[in-house]
């Protein structure tokens, strides 16, 4: 790299990114500087933030010299959190913006209104936020960014993946534990990933970790993450110059023959990828002083350099500031770039602002489907046979895999055969660059499971995958998925979001199975029990999330269908992995998922009104409250009892709340207006009551679920020692009912003794008692 000319045109482009990224932060008018700057001319409110974004620029305007030179699709992903003015100026300037947002156009008055709506109530977030043109990654919440990176490039073999990453962001554990992507990813079949170590040497408030050790052994870390580190560093600007001009070419070279390498001669073994570590000022360019500290090169940097604009001193110094960009020799008299600057920029959609991996949606193509109906579970009657759920369910998802082999992954911290799914391994392996060993189980370069024991990293690569559209589904301990709470919070916010986006896309949805749930710990104790994550995810937008209960593999099935086929949802599937018994024929489960719950009249008595509800949600529950049901037909055999299903809980809630709800009127016809109702529920049960609190017989309802009692012990001691066994269910009906007065002591001391011998058997034999184990349903 050695034309001067371009180095200096280059220079003058940050410059008019800068000068953007100023103007978004601090004015609301007067935004060519055409009269001198007034306190008139700032907004009240100053918000965002400058240190990271001169950066985020520079990187910007050298990696659009790239993209020209070798003709590259690259997306960038900006993981500082508050980038969001950098990436929007670069969009304005490569015309994506304004052809996104006509009213915000190539003129003065379109400038204003770009920095007008920055951070301003009715504008855009301080963000790179879905309504930023060429971004998937919203740097909100610190870590996630390299998972998002890599998960992009994965089945994109011909793109770029540039990566910022903040110094501050890579203290997080999720963007530490990311940097070992480089293991899974593939060179003959996947895109790169370039990652860009952002070290400006400060967080909000402090000194960044990686910015104060020596650089020997930062470039030590690196290496042995696997990486060969390429040091950009500096803070003159004509030297940082071409410092990284030269840098990008070696890099992006090596990049190159590792992949045409990989893909002519094959993969030998795992490549070491480069990465750039960027060393430069917090806030370069910005004023070194305010009020005789220091502000340039540290944390003042941070947010808002000079902040009181009530003093016209710093109204004097933020012009200062702004001129030093020489905005009139960065745009013309009508407040457009300048054409020799503006040729600068790549063209079309190797514009990284109009990328369309970055709209992912626009690239999304359907799974073909196979017919789930292949792997019924036979049942000539309810409850006949026992079946591991989620195996059978495991049976369909190896044939979308097999359909699908360059567009779909399965992701897992290491539990995809841990939760059944075995026969994923018919046709694919483990996904894994590093050493494999004979003795490694279904473990491949090429492989299309991606397990690494992080929820952190597989929710972020799959995240990546969705966004640039492709599918997939994750699969994870249920007590364990909430270590991913917080990345579930972004990327629910992001689809509510892009949904108010017009030129969004529609994504496949995130599909989560959780597993190893909270009744069947027969080992694990008391670690392992939390089914929290469904009262966690009911707090979002009831646009975007969905919660299924299938009680069985076939109503399993049919969900998982519905699941993989819908778009801009959160999913998720709570189902057992342990043999259980099955209720209902495909068809009869289909209906049923249709309508997302349900009375089933096979286990109900007599037919009109009934006397009492059993309803019941979960697989466990549903087999409890079966046993509790044909307790109640044995011992008041005139007694009317309707059992009610839900495998959609959604259908809780009324219409108003959510879209799947049932009218008032469907609700009472099922749940009766004034009869008691008996809810065994997998879950908290406040989330119930919570869900049916405007319900005419809310006050009826009464939940047994989940009450933090229970370790290690067997599979009904769980139940029992939480209340949602079938004999306090039994007990809890029969107290309800005032003609069944006279029997309440009667069946109090017959469900004492049930529950005394229960004890007394497990603490002896270590297991249920066998008329537990061997219970089945009889009509």
């Amino acid at each position: 790299m050695s034309d001067q000319s371009l180095l200096d045109n280059m220079h003058a482009y940050w410059q008019a990114a800068n000068y953007l990224s100023v103007g978004q932060i601090y004015l609301q008018d007067n935004a060519l500087l055409r009269e001198p700057l007034q306190r008139r001319h700032v907004k009240a409110r100053l918000l965002g933030h400058w240190g990271t974004t001169p950066g985020l620029n520079f990187i910007y305007v050298h990696l659009n010299r790239v993209i020209k030179a070798h003709d590259l699709s690259v997306l960038y992903v900006a993981g500082p959190g508050h980038g969001g003015p950098g990436m929007v100026a670069n969009a304005y300037l490569e015309g994506t913006y304004s052809e996104t947002y006509p009213e915000v156009g190539q003129d003065e008055s379109g400038m204003r209104r770009l920095f007008t709506q920055f951070s301003f109530p009715g504008g855009i977030p301080s963000h790179v936020a879905p309504e930023t043109p060429g971004s998937i990654h919203e740097g909100g919440e610190l870590g996630y960014s390299l998972s998002h990176a890599f998960g992009a490039a994965f089945d994109n073999p011909d793109l770029l993946v540039a990566c910022v990453v903040g110094d501050g962001e890579a203290e997080t554990g999720p963007l530490a534990t990311a940097w070992h992507s480089n293991k899974f990813l593939n060179p003959a079949l996947d895109g790169a990933v370039l990652p860009i170590l952002h070290l400006n040497g400060y967080k909000i408030a402090g000194p960044t970790v990686l910015a104060r050790i020596p650089r020997h052994e930062l470039a030590a870390l690196f290496r042995g993450y696997g990486y060969e580190p390429f040091f950009v560093e500096g803070d003159e600007p004509a030297a940082m110059h071409r410092l990284m001009a030269d840098t990008l070419d070696a890099v992006t070279g090596r990049i190159r023959r590792i992949q045409d390498d990989a893909r002519v001669r094959g993969v030998t073994s795992r490549p070491c990828w480069p990465m750039i570590i960027l060393v430069s000022p917090k806030g370069w360019t910005c004023p070194p002083t305010v009020d005789g500290k220091q502000v340039e090169g540290s944390f003042r940097a941070h947010q808002v350099p000079i902040a009181d604009m009530n003093q016209p001193a710093h109204v004097a110094l933020l012009e200062q500031w702004l001129r030093s960009y020489r905005p009139h020799e960065r745009f013309d008299e009508h407040g457009k770039l300048r054409a020799n600057l503006a040729e600068l920029a790549p063209t079309g959609t190797r514009r990284m602002s109009a990328n369309p991996v970055a709209n992912g949606g626009a690239l999304l193509v359907d799974l073909a489907m196979p017919d789930f109906r292949q792997h019924a579970v036979a049942v000539a009657a309810p409850g006949a046979v026992d079946t591991e759920s989620t195996r059978i369910q495991g049976l369909f998802i190896r044939d979308v895999m097999r359909l699908n082999m360059h567009n779909f992954r399965v992701f897992s911290p290491d539990e995809t055969a841990s939760n059944r799914w075995d026969a994923v391994f018919d046709v694919t392996a483990r996904c894994s660059m590093a050493e494999i060993d004979e003795s490694d189980d279904n473990v491949a370069q090429d492989g299309r499971v991606m397990e690494m024991l992080s929820e952190h990293q597989c929710e972020g690569w799959l995240e990546g995958y969705l966004l640039t559209g492709r599918h997939g589904i994750f699969s994870c301990y249920e007590a364990f998925i909430h270590i991913v709470d917080s990345m579930f919070n972004q990327h629910a916010k992001w689809l509510k979001s892009a949904n108010q986006v017009a030129w969004r896309n529609s994504v496949a949805s995130l599909n989560y199975l959780l597993t190893s749930h909270v009744w069947r710990q027969d080992h694990n104790g008391a670690s392992h029990q939390d089914p929290g994550f469904i009262d966690h995810v009911m707090n979002k937008k009831a646009e975007i999330v969905r919660v299924y209960l299938p009680p069985d593999a076939n109503t399993l099935l049919s969900v998982t269908d519905h699941c993989l086929r819908s778009r801009n949802y959160i999913n998720v599937v709570v189902a057992g992995k342990h043999p259980a018994p099955q209720w209902l024929d495909i068809e009869a489960a289909v209906l049923h998922c249709r309508a997302g719950i349900g009375a089933w009249e096979w286990a109900g008595t007599g037919e009109g009104d009934p006397d009492l509800v059993m309803a019941c949600a979960g697989d466990v529950p549903t087999l409890e409250a079966l046993a509790a049901t044909q307790l109640l037909r044995e011992h008041f055999p005139l007694l009317l009892v309707r059992l009610v299903n839900v495998v959609d809980l959604m259908k809780l809630q009324s219409p108003d709340e959510h879209t799947h709800g049932l009218a008032d009127e469907a609700f009472d016809a099922l749940f009766t207006a004034d009869k008691p109702v008996i809810f065994a529920y997998h879950g908290y049960p406040a989330l119930i009551h919570r869900l049916t609190y405007s319900r005419a017989n809310h006050g009826n309802l009464h939940v047994h679920g989940f009450k933090e009692e229970g370790t290690t012990t067997t599979p009904f001691d769980m139940v029992v020692l939480n209340g949602l066994d079938r004999f306090s269910l039994f007990a809890n009906a029969v107290s309800r009912l005032p003609q069944l007065s006279d029997h309440v002591a009667g069946v109090r001391r017959f469900v004492h003794e049930k529950l005394r011998a229960h004890r007394a058997y497990i603490v002896e034999h270590g297991e249920d008692m066998p008329e537990i184990r061997n219970w089945r349903w009889r009509a």
